[in-house]
This record gives structure tokens, C-alpha cells and sequence, in this order.
């Protein structure tokens, strides 16, 4: 396929998992990619594996390698928010003619590639960060993506944090468990709840379960001291560019811990409390310089828990529970800045 060209002056790249698998009743994605078209702009759609890199040759105007996508202009039809969810008529896409470009016809491109942070996750990563150089501005910023871990990248702030441990050694993490009672393991490449255990230090087998997470002391897990306040629910809190734009707190299912929307949490509307805004007032230079534009993250009872920058959700029930128009929000200022 022959390198075209197009008019990118007006367009957003997004960066997702195939369009066709996402849910637009409850994808961030999506609610980005309709306010990117309310704002006129032409929304185009590519996966990870879609990106390439081509050298040019000696005799070519610009020396160097150039970053290259097939992508596909979408046209997205209006989702409106009901009493229970949202209205989504069929067919809810339009997909047009791929076409390979190079990225930096895209002035803005969205790395929304849902985790895990993988082998393919990094590569894409990386031919993201040639565009970079090339002028293009890639939100999230790809390096921050891999340096930001969003169990690990949550540590930077860990006196905002329950007591929390990061390790492969089963004595160091039974130690921490006995210390403690009451624990949650959370692998670190885990996401939306998968993996994450709540154990004890008088839970028969302790000892079993921690070689299992840590695959016989050879991967580290987080473990972190259990908060009963859970149970009031877990709240998420986007931030774009630093500052927070809206919330919504999640409460776990009969019998469960885990607050998760993915694993049956109920989300309800939320404001932030003052403790949450000294939080986010805190963790706003940091994700700043770091080019960390859309962040959520998860606060129980005042304490930090997550930082999720690769493709934070929870746009869809920020809007429809709290009236927020939070996607346009976010446009504005990107386009804004």
C-alpha cells in the first residue's frame, strides 16, 4: 500500500483495541472520539498494529526514518445517556478507507490500547515516541505510559497511600501479611480487578497462595493492608492535565471486595471530598511534567490506591450520573493547549 496523504490540520488519531470489539455504551474510548468529532475534528481509528517505521533513503528531502500508521477515518453516530445507561443506535460506526500515513499528519494521537503492557504494548510504545520527535503530541506520552506503571507509578505518592509492599520474596510478603492481618494482593500487570486477592495472615495455605501470585518467587506483587471502608465503595477520579473534572465512586457487589466496574460494581454519582482535592493538587506537577494529560485515578477512604494513565475509563458514568459533560471538557483543552 503506497503512503498517502491527508488533512490533518483538523483530525485525532486514536490508538485502540479494533474498534468494532469496544462498547461504546461504556468505552472512554469512544466518549472521547464523539467529543473530538463535536469539536470538529476528523476522528481516525488504528491499533498498535497498525504502526510501522520506514527509512528513507539518502536521496529523499528528509533524511531519517518516518513514522507511519494505516488508519481509517470514523464517523460516529450520537449515543444519548438514559435513566439506566446509555442509547446506542445500530449501526453506532461508520468506518471509511484505510489509508497509510505518516503519523505526523496527526498533530494529536491517543495511545488508548487497553492493557496488559506487553511485549507488542512496548514496541508500540516506542515507534509512538519517533513520532514524538517528529512533532506529533501523543497523549498519553509513550514514555511516561511504560514508566508510569499503574500499580508501581502509584509509589511516587506512597505516604498518600495504605501501608504497601512490592515484592517476590514469600517471606517478605507473609512478614508484611502478618504485620497487617487483613491484605489485598494485586499483580502488577493486572487491570480493571483481575487477579486481585483479599487474604489474611491466619488464611490456611498463605504461604501457597504467595508462591502462586509470585510464580515461585520470581515475579514481584503488591501487597497492600486491606481498607474495610471499601465496602462504602472506591472512587475514580479523572484528571486532565492535573486537574480533576469529575468522579465516580464505585461500590463492590454483595460478597465482594473488589469495586471494579468489570467485576459488578455499581457506579454512583460522587464529589470529591477536600482530602481528595489535596490529593489530586498533589499529584497534578508531577503528572504534568511527566505528559500524563488523562489520568484516572482511585481513592478509598482518603488514600490513594491507583494511578491508571494507559487507557483510564469511567468517562460514560461521570456524565451520565454526575450531568458532566467530562469528554468535551477534555477536548476543549487539548485543543486549548
Amino acid at each position: 500500500m503506497a503512503v498517502g496523504s491527508a488533512e490533518a490540520l483538523e483530525s485525532q488519531l486514536f490508538i485502540v483495541d479494533p474498534i468494532q470489539r469496544l462498547r461504546p455504551a461504556k468505552d472512554s474510548s469512544v466518549a472521547l472520539m464523539q467529543a473530538a468529532q463535536r469539536a470538529g475534528q476528523q476522528v481516525w481509528v488504528a491499533t498498535p498494529a497498525d504502526l510501522s517505521v520506514a527509512g528513507q533513503s539518502s536521496s529523499a528531502p528528509e533524511r531519517g526514518p518516518v513514522a507511519l500508521v494505516r488508519a481509517q477515518p470514523v464517523t460516529l453516530a450520537d449515543i444519548q445517556p438514559t435513566p439506566s445507561g446509555w442509547r446506542v443506535p445500530e449501526p453506532w460506526l461508520e468506518l471509511g478507507e484505510s489509508h497509510l500515513l505518516p503519523l505526523k499528519h496527526f498533530p494529536r494521537v491517543w495511545m488508548r490500547k487497553d492493557p496488559p503492557v506487553d511485549e507488542a504494548f512496548l514496541y508500540a510504545t516506542l515507534l509512538l515516541e519517533l513520532a514524538e520527535r517528529q512533532g506529533v503530541r501523543v497523549l498519553n506520552k509513550p514514555a511516561s505510559l511504560l514508566a508510569w506503571n499503574e500499580k508501581l507509578g502509584s509509589l511516587r505518592f506512597s505516604h498518600l497511600m495504605a501501608p504497601t509492599l512490592v515484592a517476590s520474596n514469600v517471606e517478605q510478603l507473609a512478614t508484611f501479611t502478618a504485620l497487617h492481618g487483613a491484605v489485598v494482593l494485586k499483580p502488577l500487570g493486572g487491570r480493571a480487578g483481575q487477579g486481585v486477592v483479599r487474604t489474611d495472615a491466619a488464611a490456611p495455605g498463605l504461604r501457597a497462595l504467595l508462591e502462586l501470585v509470585t510464580n515461585q518467587q520470581q515475579l514481584p506483587v503488591m501487597v497492600q493492608a486491606f481498607l474495610p471502608a471499601v465496602i462504602a465503595g472506591d472512587k475514580r477520579i479523572l484528571l486532565v492535565d492535573g486537574e480533576p473534572l469529575g468522579a465516580v465512586n464505585r461500590k463492590p457487589a454483595p460478597g465482594e471486595f473488589r469495586s471494579n466496574l468489570a467485576v459488578g460494581g455499581a457506579p454512583e454519582a460522587s464529589e470529591l471530598t477536600a482530602v481528595e482535592r489535596v490529593i489530586c493538587a498533589e499529584l497534578a506537577p508531577a503528572l504534568q511534567e511527566a505528559g500524563l494529560f488523562f489520568v484516572g485515578i482511585d481513592v478509598i477512604d482518603g488514600r490513594l490506591s491507583e494511578i491508571n494513565v494507559t487507557s483510564p475509563t469511567g468517562v460514560r458514568e461521570i456524565e451520565r450520573l454526575g450531568g458532566i459533560p467530562l469528554a468535551d471538557l477534555t477536548m476543549e483543552r487539548l485543543l486549548r493547549g
